[in-house]
């Protein structure tokens, strides 16, 4: 007789899955309308205007760096409502800024709190998963950001343009105080630490910082992520340059459904087929992708670029994820799950500024194509640093202990 599932899509689950959708929408509302704000209230330079976006990112990476040390000592619960109330005061403190300083302050210290509070997220819904289904949930727990990061921009910029950049402000404080609310009628599971555990995670050592087992895997999700950052960056720029602006306002819509579409059928397959079944046809997708992407001559090429890298990109960064944790001990989750968004959040964050040194010497279909250049090699560096200890499936993989 077929073993029945265990249960997903809890209370529990639904509720988290709510607060990060809302977490990452203010963040995506934000991260589009800040450089204009800033050189329209403060007259500030283009390279100030995208540091007053992208120190958000500094922020961040210093939250994740503290709050995966931290969670289990600290404990889920109470991590994520430091970051949820912390995130709400300093959402309503962009209706007091007046200076450019005060605006970059409040950016960094914004970037900490949204890292503690969604480290949190990621930490408790990984917990709510059952170990079973845990390429499934991860991907379905991913769509939250999907779909944030595919409507947040273009509202974002719509009601800057309709209304004010103060609107947007009101909008993301209201978000704000939602997530906080929600998280009350959240019963978070609760980890007990040992005496020993306790010991081991205290200290300032390299492996309170980043979880070991996690980094390989995290550092694919960084090459991912790396190039993942020229679409975000440089597709309005490339579509404008190669006249397809029309199409390229869609991408992203297209990218987003294929990612949602596909989703239960890749983390399904990931459950049961194990991690490499799934890891090496999204590299290769993803590849292809950027192939397209670079070669585009027509709406239509742009899109298919756009569906083949929602395939790629999108199952990669579910999967990475899902393996992280899955090979990281119990009372390491939290650090697991920051130590992967660690190194998601330097290749998104840092990426346009390395990538803006290679732009003007090859322009922007050479520098796609390098990158589907790169992402073709690191098939074989995945191999190297995952694949082949994982050709069993990653369920019999040495060390697996999360529930």
């Amino acid at each position: 007789m077929e073993q029945k599932k265990e249960p997903l899509w809890t209370k529990d689950f639904l509720l988290v899955f709510g607060v990060n959708f809302l977490l990452f929408l203010s963040f995506y509302l934000l991260v589009v309308i800040i450089p204009v704000y800033a050189k329209g209230e403060f007259n500030a330079s283009t390279s100030m205007a995208g540091l007053a976006s992208s120190i958000f990112v500094v922020g961040a990476l210093m939250g994740r760096l503290f709050g995966g040390s931290a969670i289990e000592r600290i404990g889920r619960k109470k991590l994520l409502f430091i970051g949820l109330a912390a995130f709400l005061v300093l959402t309503l403190l962009y209706f007091l800024i007046n200076s450019l300083a005060l605006l970059l302050f409040i950016r960094l210290f914004h970037g900490i709190a949204f890292a503690l509070a969604s480290t949190a997220t990621g930490t408790i819904a990984a917990s709510l998963i059952p170990n079973s289904r845990r390429g499934e949930g991860t991907g379905y727990y991913g769509v939250s950001i999907i779909i944030a990061s595919a409507i947040g921009p273009f509202i974002g910029l719509l009601i800057t343009d309709r209304i004010s950049a103060e609107a947007n402000f009101i909008i993301c404080s209201v978000l704000a105080l939602v997530t906080l609310l929600a998280a009350l009628f959240m019963n978070i599971p609760r980890l007990v630490l040992t005496a020993e555990q306790m010991k081991e995670m205290k200290g300032l050592k390299l492996s309170n910082f980043l979880e070991p087992k996690a980094v390989p895997i995290s550092i694919i999700s960084f090459v991912m992520a790396l190039g993942y950052s020229s679409v975000l960056s440089y597709l309005t720029f490339y579509a404008k340059e190669i006249d397809l602006v029309e199409a390229a306002s869609l991408f992203f819509i297209v990218y987003a459904v294929v990612v949602i579409l596909s989703r239960p059928f890749t983390g399904r397959l990931f459950d049961v087929k194990g991690v490499n079944i799934v890891m090496y046809p999204a590299i290769i997708a993803y590849a292809i992708g950027m192939v397209l992407l670079s070669q585009a001559h027509s709406g239509i090429i742009l899109l298919l670029a756009g569906v083949f890298i929602g395939l790629g990109y999108g199952t990669l960064q579910s999967s990475s994820q899902a393996l992280a944790i899955k090979l990281s001990p119990a009372h390491r989750m939290g650090l697991a799950t920051s130590t992967f968004y660690i190194f998601v959040d330097i290749g998104i964050g840092f990426g346009p500024f390395a990538l803006g040194f290679i732009t003007p010497l090859v322009g922007f279909r050479g520098m796609y194509l390098l990158i589907a250049a790169m992402l073709a090699a690191s098939v074989v560096l995945y191999h190297l640093l995952v694949g082949r200890q994982q050709k069993n499936g990653w369920e019999k993989a040495e060390g697996v202990s999360v529930e």
